[in-house]
């Protein structure tokens, strides 16, 4: 390789690393939605109707893991969040849009991903199919939902931490806490 194109080669690396780090993360993510289970219709169906709280007890996980590790990884100054802006209206929005889609098809997204993974053509024809026209729908509203519902109870970009006007670990702590908590009465339950 010539110098020129080893400085591109080298400029262009460091912009591909999150993506690589992307795909490294979504594949281990992946692999562990698989092992728990969690792409299977009948254990999100149990969870829907209050029988089987496995995916419950993965997510929550989830939620402690990401959480300390991003946080941790805030406090070391190796990254830098940009929380996007909210509102009351974008969540009822979204987690209607969500709900109804989780609830007819018996996936989510995530979910959706691993069960094609699986094999199962319920979740290639329904969700990656409904998926697709969900997402070409919403962008052809969304201007006049951004203009309208979405601006409704808008909260900004503040975290609790901001809110509070605290360190974050004195939100994260305490947050962590009460999740174990759950995930202890829902398996001493044998949820």
């Amino acid at each position: 390789m010539n110098t020129e194109n080893q400085k591109e080669h080298a400029e262009i690396k460091p912009e591909r690393a999150p993506l690589y780090w992307g795909l490294f993360f979504g594949i281990i993510f992946g692999f562990l939605l698989q092992k728990g289970g969690v792409t299977k219709y009948d254990v999100i169906t149990g969870q829907l109707l209050l029988v089987d709280f496995t995916v419950v007890k993965i997510m929550l996980s989830a939620v402690i893991t990401g959480m300390v590790g991003i946080f941790f990884m805030k406090s070391r100054g190796w990254v830098e969040l940009y929380p996007k802006p909210g509102s009351a209206g974008i969540n009822i929005i979204g987690g209607l849009i969500f709900g109804v889609g989780f609830a007819v098809l018996g996936y989510c997204p995530g979910t959706i991903s691993g069960a094609v993974g699986n094999g199962y053509l319920d979740a290639l024809a329904g969700g990656v199919i409904g998926i697709l026209i969900g997402s070409g729908l919403l962008a052809s509203v969304y201007p006049k939902l951004r203009e309208g519902i979405f601006k409704k109870g808008d909260f900004g970009t503040i975290t609790l931490p901001q809110l509070f006007k605290v360190n974050d670990w004195i939100v994260v702590i305490p947050v962590c806490v009460f999740i174990l908590l759950i995930l202890y009465w829902i398996e001493s339950a044998g949820l």
